[in-house]
């Protein structure tokens, strides 16, 4: 099989992220209910479709890929809401008063709550902000997820009877699944993982399907999805009846197993479903593909970000309502009249922002050689500013120079004049 990086799978993902962008920018509920139940469970497929069997035998290699990828980002991200947190509430960007859509809200941290927080996100992967950073739960579950999923597929290989990686893929996925099922008949929870650990068995059940799908190219299942038209097709009906009538998401279901059952069925058909559109937005013309793939591989700082971008809407909107500045604070976006066309201005900024700062910065280092990990370069950038702003003010202080001079030489003109003319009046 061609190990060559598909641009298919890029657009999958750019398709991916749009949707959990649109999922949390409170658009119409149907369309909402899509983008749940299709945008993460996807990321989770593709993972596990990309898994190579090699990392069975170079475990160090993968979790170091791993946490370069996802624990790396999501600590350094993390950090640095806990450093800006007590600021973003002068701002706005953060509300005591004003919450999420369930009614609650953050308050700034004293020293012990935010060091307890700094310890969370570096030892267990919580403890973040969860109003500017709640997507970040993907980082941790995808992380250990595919630890998880290493793991039991190395230890699946040991069993006799498992006699290649098929069986011993669908043996892990079996399994993860009716952890999960059972998991949410009896309340059960992980005990040390954030949120009980549902979202990492869901996501081990994936990337077990995701697996399947690639290396399984002679059955059946393999022909219905990789045929673009029959996997749009199934997939489609699949998702509108999930969609209509028992919509699913990857939030833990206590007390549903028939929740998780549909979830696991769900996940698979939008991975289906997003790989048929991409392959025929691959066909467009060139540029258009480009575009999108371009979004698709930057999705990580998408995901990081495209909350704190909503903000620059939630101001435009409560301005353009007279609202209270303080709804800016809002959680994930200003719910004061939720069926306006405002959600299309979320998606917009929400992926469009993060974008724009990573491809300006990358522009930046492009153009004056700049490697952030180089001291040299960051003392060459201080002195480059330094001196920038030297200039600035030298030019700046010679400008006020200038103009106080003909300021002061216009008043006394003015003054000489009116001293002239009153004189000659007293000569009349």
């Amino acid at each position: 099989m061609n190990e060559q990086r598909d641009t298919t799978f890029s657009i999958l993902k750019a398709l991916a992220i749009l949707l959990v962008v649109t999922a949390h920018a409170a658009a119409p509920t149907y369309l909402s209910r899509f983008a749940y139940m299709v945008s993460v469970p996807a990321f989770f497929v593709c993972a596990g479709y990309f898994f190579n069997p090699q990392y069975l035998q170079q475990k160090g290699t993968f979790v170091v890929r791993r946490a370069r990828r996802l624990y790396l980002p999501f600590v350094k991200w993390s950090l640095l809401f806990l450093v800006l947190h007590n600021l973003f509430f002068p701002l706005g960007l953060l509300s005591e008063t004003y919450g999420n859509a369930a009614g609650g809200v953050t308050h700034p941290y004293d020293w012990t709550t935010a060091m307890q927080n700094l310890w969370s996100i570096v030892f267990n992967m919580s403890g973040y902000d969860v109003f500017l950073a709640g997507a970040f739960w993907f980082f941790r579950a995808l992380f250990l997820s595919s630890i998880a999923f290493l793991l039991l597929f190395k230890g699946a290989t040991c069993i006799k009877w498992l006699k290649n990686p098929t069986l011993q893929v669908a043996a892990v996925g079996t399994l993860t699944l009716l952890l999960a099922i059972w998991q949410s008949f009896d309340g059960l929870r992980i005990t040390g993982v954030a949120q009980g650990g549902y979202r990492e068995l869901m996501g081990i059940t994936f990337m077990s399907i995701g697996f399947l799908f690639r290396h399984n190219t002679d059955s059946p299942v393999s022909v219905a999805w990789r045929h673009p038209a029959l996997g749009l097709a199934w997939s489609s009906l699949v998702l509108v009846l999930l969609v209509a009538f028992f919509p699913v998401a990857m939030t833990p279901s206590t007390g549903n197993p028939l929740a998780v059952v549909l979830l696991a069925l769900a996940g698979p058909a939008a991975f289906v479903w997003l790989h048929a559109v991409a392959h025929y937005l691959s066909l467009l013309p060139r540029k258009v593909p480009e575009v999108i793939a371009y979004i698709g591989d930057n999705s990580i700082y998408i995901f990081g970000f495209h909350l704190l971008a909503f903000k620059l809407v939630s101001m435009i909107k409560v301005l353009a309502y007279g609202l209270p500045w303080e709804m800016v604070g809002n959680h994930p976006v200003v719910t004061f009249q939720r069926d306006d066309a405002f959600w299309i201005a979320y998606l917009f900024v929400g992926a469009g922002l993060p974008l724009l700062v990573v491809w300006s910065w990358r522009y930046f280092c492009t153009q004056f050689d700049f490697n952030w990990t180089r001291p040299a370069d960051w003392g060459r950038l201080f002195l480059t500013i330094s001196v920038g702003i030297w200039t600035g003010m030298k030019w700046l202080g010679r400008t006020s120079v200038r103009t106080s001079k003909k300021t002061a030489h216009g008043i006394a003109v003015t003054f000489k004049d009116i001293v002239t003319q009153s004189r000659t009046d007293d000569d009349n």
